[in-house]
Order: C-alpha cells, then structure tokens, then sequence
C-alpha cells in the first residue's frame, strides 16, 4: 500500500474484525447496516468484507443512533436523508457562488 492511501477516506483498508474493534461494535452490526444498504464494504479476493475511515464514520453514526434507541432501519434511514440533505446544501451553495459570478 502506498503511503498516499493512507489519507484517502475511500480506501478499504480495514478487516471487518478490525473496523468493529475501532467501533466497538459487532460484526453482526456492520453487517446489519450493510444489509440495510447504508454501507457498501468493498470485498476482498477472498470474498472477506473491507471498509474505508468513510465508511467507519458512518458506521459510528448508525451506532450513535441506535444507542439513542433508534432502530437500525430508521437510523440507516436517517443517515441517507442527512448525507442528501448535505449533498443538496453543497450543491445549492455552489449554485449561487456561480450566479455571484
């Protein structure tokens, strides 16, 4: 691994193992909200699941839901809304830089 993936959110450099040790969550969660669609882990040759900081980051968000007695479902479902809310903010922010222009 070159030492410029270190800083990429988007690599996949951690186990399944490992990103639930960081959590300190389960595997069962990460895959729960993999099987909700919320994160997409990469798969190795070997078939075994890798995830990037990105996607730890929201794991830590789903998780943080769920400890507020969120359902997984709707926490995952929560997360989508926030990442689009976030996503049209962006992009209504840099509509208007270019009408300013």
């Amino acid at each position: 691994m070159s030492a410029d993936r270190l800083d990429d959110d988007d690599y996949p450099a951690y186990t399944m193992g490992r990103a639930a040790a960081i959590l300190g969550i389960t595997p069962a969660f990460l895959r729960a909200i993999g099987e909700a669609e919320l994160i997409t882990p990469l798969r190795s040759e070997g078939g075994h699941r890798r995830y990037s900081r990105g996607q730890l980051r929201i794991a830590a968000r789903a998780r943080e839901l769920v400890d507020q007695g969120t359902p997984i479902e709707a926490a995952c479902r929560i997360i989508d809304l926030e990442n689009r809310l976030d996503d049209a903010l962006r992009q209504n922010e840099e509509m208007r830089r270019r009408l300013d222009e």
